[in-house]
C-alpha cells in the first residue's frame, strides 16, 4: 500500500510538471506569435513610408521655415522715419546720457543717500496699527481653536 501512495505520488508531481511545461510553451508560442504580428505591422507601415519621401518631406518643412525666417526679417526692417535712425548713433546718444547721469549720481553729496537710506529704514518699521491688528487676529485664533 504504501509502494502504491509513493507510485500515485510520483504520478502526481509528473503530471504536475507537464503542465508547467506546457504552460511555459503556451506563453513562448503567444510571445512569439505577438513578435510576428508586431513585425508584420511594422513591415507594413514602413512600405508606405519611403526614407526618401522623409527626407523630401523634411527639405520642405526646412525650406518652408527659411520661408518664414525671411517673411520675419522682412517685418522687422524699419520703414518711413525709423529706418533714417543710424543704430550706432542711438548707442552712442545712450551711453553718454548713461554717463552724464552716473556722474551727476556720483556727485551727490553723500548725506541725501544716508537720509534716503534712513527714510526707507523707517517705512519698513511696523506700525502699531498693524501689530495691534496681528494680536487681534492672533487672539481670535487661539479663541477658535479652545473649541
Amino acid at each position: 500500500m504504501n509502494s502504491k501512495l509513493r507510485s500515485m505520488g510520483g504520478f502526481q508531481l509528473r503530471i504536475h510538471d507537464q503542465m508547467i511545461t506546457l504552460e511555459g510553451a503556451k506563453a513562448t508560442t503567444e510571445t512569439i506569435a505577438a513578435l510576428k504580428t508586431t513585425a508584420a505591422a511594422m513591415k507594413g507601415m514602413h512600405k508606405a513610408m519611403k526614407i526618401d519621401d522623409v527626407d523630401k518631406m523634411m527639405d520642405e518643412i526646412n525650406e518652408q521655415n527659411e520661408i518664414i525666417i525671411q517673411i520675419q526679417d522682412a517685418l522687422a526692417t524699419p520703414i518711413g522715419s525709423a529706418a533714417n535712425f543710424d543704430e550706432d548713433e542711438l548707442e552712442a546718444e545712450l551711453e553718454e546720457l548713461e554717463s552724464a547721469e552716473l556722474e551727476e549720481e556720483l556727485l551727490q553729496p553723500a548725506t541725501t543717500a544716508s537720509a534716503a537710506a534712513i527714510h526707507a529704514a523707517a517705512e519698513k518699521q511696523p506700525t502699531r496699527p498693524i501689530r495691534a491688528a496681528e494680536e487681534d487676529e492672533l487672539a481670535a485664533l487661539q479663541a477658535e481653536m479652545a473649541l
